[in-house]
C-alpha cells in the first residue's frame, strides 16, 4: 500500500472511540514504513478563551497529555509520528485543512464519538463532515476495528467510477496478499444482466493483476445487500466510492454510504476521485 498511500493522516481526539483508528493507522504506517502525520483537533475560539480561560487551560493540558500518550504508542511500535494540535470552532474543518496542507492521500478516522446521533446511524456528525469534505480518501474505523486480514470487498456500480473502485480495491488486496470480492446491487432483475457483465469484466481485470477475485450481483436495498455480502464472503475491509453520476452512485453519497459506515463491524474505505 506504500504506492497507493504515501501520506497518511490520523485524525484523533484520543478518546475511547479513537482506539480502532489509532491502531489501524499505526499498523498501516508500520507495514508501509511511512511516517504518520497526526492531527488532534481542539475546539477553541477567542470568545471561548476570553470567557472561560480555566477551561481553555484545561483543554491545553489534556491535549499535551494526549500527545505524550500518542508518542509513546508510536514509539512502542517503531512508527515515526508527527503530531499537531489544531484549534478551531469546527473540528472537521481543521482535519480537512490539515489534510490539504499535508497533501495527504488517506485520512484515518474513527467512526463515531459522544456527539453522534441516531439519525446518522452511529456515524458521528464530525466524521460525516470529514468524509463529505475530505480532499482525499478516508478510512473510517469502528472502535473495535483492526487491520484487514481475510478479504477485501468492493461495493461497485457499472460506471467509470466503479472501475476506479475496483482498481483501488484490487491494489489494496494485492498489497496485502488477500482475495477480492466484488458486489453490485441492482434495484430489479432487469438490471442484473448488464451488472453481471460488468462484474465479470472486473473480475478478469483483477485476476490479470494477480488478485484472486470473485463477484456477485444482488437485488434489493443497497446497504442491506452490501452488508450481507460482507458477512457471506468473510470480508473485513469494505471499499466503496463517495460519489457518482448514476442513480446508485448518487445514493452512495448519502444514504447508502452513511448506513454502511454506521453499521459495518469492519473498516470502510471511502474513495474520493477527482
Amino acid at each position: 500500500m506504500a504506492e497507493l498511500f504515501s501520506r497518511l493522516l490520523l485524525a484523533t481526539e484520543h478518546t475511547e472511540f479513537d482506539t480502532g483508528a489509532e491502531t489501524v493507522a499505526m499498523d498501516l504506517a508500520q507495514r508501509c514504513q511511512l511516517p504518520l502525520a497526526t492531527v488532534l483537533p481542539l475546539v477553541s475560539n477567542p470568545e471561548y478563551e476570553a470567557l472561560a480561560p480555566q477551561l481553555a487551560a484545561r483543554a491545553e493540558h489534556d491535549a499535551a497529555t494526549k500527545i505524550a500518550q500518542l508518542r509513546a504508542q508510536a514509539d512502542a511500535v517503531g512508527v515515526t509520528i508527527a503530531l499537531r494540535v489544531r484549534r478551531g470552532e469546527e473540528p472537521y474543518c481543521e482535519i480537512v485543512q490539515e489534510a490539504r496542507e499535508q497533501g495527504s492521500d488517506l485520512i484515518i478516522i474513527r467512526r463515531r464519538g459522544k456527539r453522534s446521533f441516531l439519525a446518522n446511524l452511529l456515524v458521528g456528525e464530525m466524521v460525516s463532515k470529514v468524509v463529505a469534505h475530505a480532499p482525499c480518501h478516508v478510512l473510517i474505523v469502528p472502535r473495535e476495528g483492526c487491520m484487514w486480514r481475510r478479504r477485501v470487498l468492493a461495493a461497485v456500480e457499472p460506471t467509470a467510477q466503479g472501475r476506479q473502485v475496483v482498481a483501488t480495491a484490487a491494489a489494496v488486496a494485492a498489497e496485502c496478499g488477500l482475495p477480492l470480492h466484488l458486489v453490485c446491487v441492482v434495484a430489479s432483475e432487469e438490471e442484473r444482466q448488464p451488472a453481471q457483465a460488468f462484474i465479470n469484466g472486473m473480475q478478469d481485470q483483477a485476476r490479470l493483476a494477480g488478485v484472486v477475485a470473485q463477484g456477485e450481483v444482488r437485488t434489493g436495498k443497497p446497504f442491506t445487500e452490501i452488508l450481507a455480502s460482507v458477512t457471506s464472503s468473510g470480508s473485513d475491509l469494505i471499499v466503496m466510492g463517495s460519489r457518482g453520476d448514476s442513480r446508485i452512485g448518487r445514493a452512495l453519497v448519502g444514504g447508502v454510504a452513511q448506513k454502511v459506515m454506521g453499521l459495518s463491524e469492519h473498516p470502510v474505505l471511502v474513495l474520493h476521485f477527482k
